[in-house]
């Protein structure tokens, strides 16, 4: 915090050791200078406010469950097919709006040789598991020799054909994207990379640029993930800027996010119905290349719905449908003979 302080980024102000000290606090010597050159699109998502301190009844310490998912430690089994592996609790930069903030800081998580045992070998004895999602934490911030060896291990379980990994690394520590790290990722099958990127100055550095061509030539098919962020990206413009910038760097838009229920995050939340307003500004006018699907993950672990505005209105007495086209007008399908 004092480092922040001294940089000139943050206000010296007493309220802000109160929130350091609930909630981790960090920012890469890259993020820093894109701050100090006038992002308030990024000093938002990573410079900590006494809006913080402020609870709401309905937010939860685990938002989206994963205690109640918890197969081993450093495991979630939410859905049939898929886990979350969760190595290491350690990120680059700390989110203001992280649904895990109250478990990931510099003191969190580092599975222990033995627990990373047990939960490849509870993984290795689920055959109906066909993906493996790397998360935390940030799995990049790794050591590449230890990465690698991880994905070697996920590698030699025949009924796991897909690895997934959720990531900040390659926009706000993009000199991280080194030839050790692409070593590590491309000794096994091709890797998915799931790029988070809120606002489209995250995606505007040359060294962004250089990191995330390096993944992509290397084989990684990249997707993107976003955070709908009150006063960030709760706008047509700016997410239409986002999303064509993905596409650019040949990101595809996967999920955006609604805001989960994290303590002291009220600040940040955007309304259903104005996420949804979004979405249908957005449809029809960019392309679907850069369509993302509108998420909410449901409090308590009942997982990911997807809540765009439907456009199928109604459903006649005859058997067809009313279907709002994106502009708003009512066409019935199966069209009238």
């Amino acid at each position: 915090m004092r480092a922040l302080v001294d940089a000139g980024l943050l206000a010296d102000d007493p309220g802000m050791e109160a929130v350091a000290a609930r909630y981790a606090v960090a920012v890469t010597p890259h993020i820093a200078d894109q701050i100090q050159e006038g992002s308030a699109g990024i000093a938002q998502q990573f410079l900590p406010t006494t809006a913080e301190l402020r609870l709401t009844p309905e937010e939860r310490l685990d938002p989206i469950g994963d205690a109640v998912h918890e197969a081993v430690p450093g495991v979630v089994h939410r859905y049939p097919d898929r886990v979350l592996l969760k190595p290491i609790h350690v990120c680059p930069v700390y989110c203001r709006f992280c649904f895990r903030r109250e478990q990931v800081g510099p003191a969190g998580l580092i599975l222990k040789p033995a627990e990373l045992d047990r939960a490849l070998d509870w993984i290795a004895d689920q055959p109906a598991i066909w993906e493996v999602i790397l998360t935390g934490g940030d799995p990049l911030v790794m050591a590449p020799a230890a990465l690698g060896k991880l994905l070697a291990r996920l590698d030699a379980i025949p009924h796991v054909e897909t690895v997934r990994i959720h990531t900040r690394v390659p926009v706000v520590n993009p000199r991280k994207v080194d030839d050790a790290m692409l070593s590590a990722l491309s000794n096994t099958q091709p890797v998915w990379i799931a790029v988070h990127a809120n606002h489209p100055d995250e995606l505007k550095p040359p060294a962004v640029h250089a990191a995330l061509a390096r993944l992509s030539q290397a084989g990684h098919p990249l997707v993107g993930q976003t955070v709908l962020l009150k006063g960030i990206n709760d706008r047509v413009e700016t997410l239409t800027a986002l999303f064509r910038s993905m596409v650019k760097l040949r990101i595809k838009p996967y999920y955006l996010h609604q805001g989960d229920l994290a303590p002291g995050t009220s600040h940040f939340r955007v309304p259903l119905a104005q996420g949804q307003a979004l979405m249908t500004g957005l449809r029809g006018h960019i392309s679907g290349l850069c369509m993302p699907t509108y998420v909410l993950d449901l409090p308590g672990g009942a997982g990911k719905v997807p809540i765009e505005a439907a456009y199928i209105e109604s459903c006649r007495d005859d058997g067809r449908y009313v279907v709002r086209d994106p502009w708003g007008t009512a066409h019935v399908y199966p069209p009238e003979a």
